[in-house]
């Protein structure tokens, strides 16, 4: 392959933190076993792409045989499109040459119309993406993964019409023949589909989801009686909500929050506004995850200014949190406590009253793991200050909700082995990072890989420890696995 061919990477590969750190230590074992899983590419594809021979990338990846050459990092890099400065090397030819657009790019579905907060535009737009989710080939997955979520303007201004009353539906003359009935047997499977996804995450279950939507869409577009469209809306917001979150945990960013956005505005449709509050604050730590801290701290004001006192005390609660994070990714301590302070308070009245069952792992334990986990943020700015007292939140949540929380217990796990770290205690933070492997491998959820891979950089250079370097192998098993 020379060097202007294009390489198959899809660039949300390389924009992996783990595949980051394999390049840039020259791990090519540990680069070639991630390529495989995330790239899907065989080795066979790899020993083409890179001029060598599959026995060559089968000792590599075994350990047997590491990659000193500069001849070979060289053509690894340009048969692989791999930027040169990721490997240590100065900017290769082809980098000046970009990439022409994927004619066959499967196309975004469009929520930036007005039109599209009409419950019929709504309906539409259901079918339209779960119709291309369903029929997604690997290729078209592997693109997918390279798709941004849209932010600033041109997120937050489509979403002003989540503060206006939803219009009227279009009247028809003949009506739909599913009942309350069928709409609560609906409703339970949305209700399994989303405790699924919060213990196990992954995206398992992913397609069964899009296609439960897609049935949901399909009696919307029958014009069903006013109180089972009303009912249909809202399950189509829970399983659109819960589609996001698989769709998230399974790396398709675009995908995740196209399905945000429909959740809103099928919460919009059926009267839903506490729901619709709560994908807003979804959309928030999508936000807050790609390092847009103002755009998720808008994005919470804007659920807490249409949730108003409708919206029961933990889900008020939980938007102090959202915002709480927000003011800590933008350095604002101060701001920080205040919100976290606002989110025990109201929390504490959460027994006063029913709520929805979507909101109820929001708990003591929910608010001192998300507490910890942001004390954890500004601890790595300033760890003396906040190391232990994250620490201290993160253990309480432990203790509290235990091992069958699944993918929480397992991002709490990693939080206090990273706690630790800070602190310098080596023995502990090895200790939990063998607790936080174990829960991972539990889990199929590419958010819990991608935490659990904050922690490489703290065990390499400690390699003169053995328990170091045993709990270093196990993090870049599960993360290869």
């Amino acid at each position: 392959m020379d060097a202007t061919t294009p390489g198959p990477l899809a660039p949300a590969v390389l924009e992996r933190d783990d595949v980051k750190r394999a390049l840039a230590e020259h791990d090519f074992a540990a680069a070639f076993a991630l390529i495989k899983k995330w790239g899907g590419l065989s080795q066979n594809r790899i020993a083409s792409a890179c001029q060598l021979t599959p026995g060559k990338v089968s000792t590599i990846i075994s350990g047997q045989q590491q990659v000193t050459s500069f001849d070979v990092i060289c053509r690894i890099a340009d048969g692989l499109r791999i930027p040169g400065h990721m490997v240590g090397l100065a900017d290769r030819p082809w980098e000046r040459q970009p990439d022409a657009p994927d004619p066959q790019a499967a196309p975004a579905a469009r929520f930036s119309d007005d039109a599209s907060w009409r419950p019929e535009s709504t309906v539409h737009l259901a079918a339209e993406l779960t119709r291309s989710d369903l029929v997604m080939d690997r290729r078209t997955a592997t693109r997918a993964l390279a798709g941004a979520a849209v932010s600033g303007a041109a997120l937050l201004d489509t979403l002003e019409g989540w503060l206006q009353q939803p219009p009227a539906a279009e009247s028809a003359h003949r009506h739909g023949r599913i009942g309350r009935r069928e709409v609560q047997e609906l409703d339970s499977t949305a209700r399994a589909f989303r405790a699924w996804d919060h213990r196990f995450g992954g995206g398992l279950r992913r397609k069964a989801v899009v296609g439960q939507l897609n049935e949901v869409a399909g009696h919307l577009e029958e014009h069903q009686a006013p109180d089972v469209e009303r009912g249909l809306f809202r399950v189509m917001a829970h399983l659109g909500g819960t589609a996001a979150t698989m769709a998230w945990d399974s790396g398709l960013q675009k995908q995740a929050q196209n399905y945000y956005m429909l959740a809103l505005r099928a919460a919009h449709a059926g009267g839903d506004v506490a729901f619709g509050a709560n994908v807003l604050a979804g959309m928030a730590r999508q936000m807050l995850y790609r390092d847009h801290p103002q755009d998720a701290l808008e994005l919470v004001h804007l659920a807490q200014k249409g949730a108003g006192k409708v919206a029961g005390p933990r889900v008020r609660a939980m938007l102090h949190t959202r915002e709480a994070w927000a003011y800590a990714a933008l350095g604002r301590p101060a701001a920080f406590r205040r919100a976290t302070g606002e989110a025990a308070e109201v929390l504490a009245d959460a027994e006063a009253r029913e709520e929805p069952y979507w909101i109820a792992y929001f708990d003591d334990a929910e608010l001192a793991g998300v507490t910890g986990g942001r004390l954890l943020d500004m601890a790595r700015q300033d760890p003396q200050q906040h190391a232990e007292d994250a620490a201290g939140h993160i253990r309480g949540a432990l203790v509290t909700r235990g091992a069958e929380a699944g993918r929480s217990y397992a991002l709490d796990l990693i939080g206090l082995a990273e706690s630790y770290f800070l602190m310098g205690d080596v023995p502990e933070a090895v200790d939990q990072t063998h607790r936080a492997v174990d829960a991972a491998a539990r889990t199929r959820s590419t958010r819990v890989r991608a935490q659990l891979g904050q922690l490489y950089p703290y065990t390499v250079g400690r390699s003169s420890s053995r328990t170091v370097g045993e709990v270093r192998s196990r993090i870049r098993e599960v993360l290869s696995s």
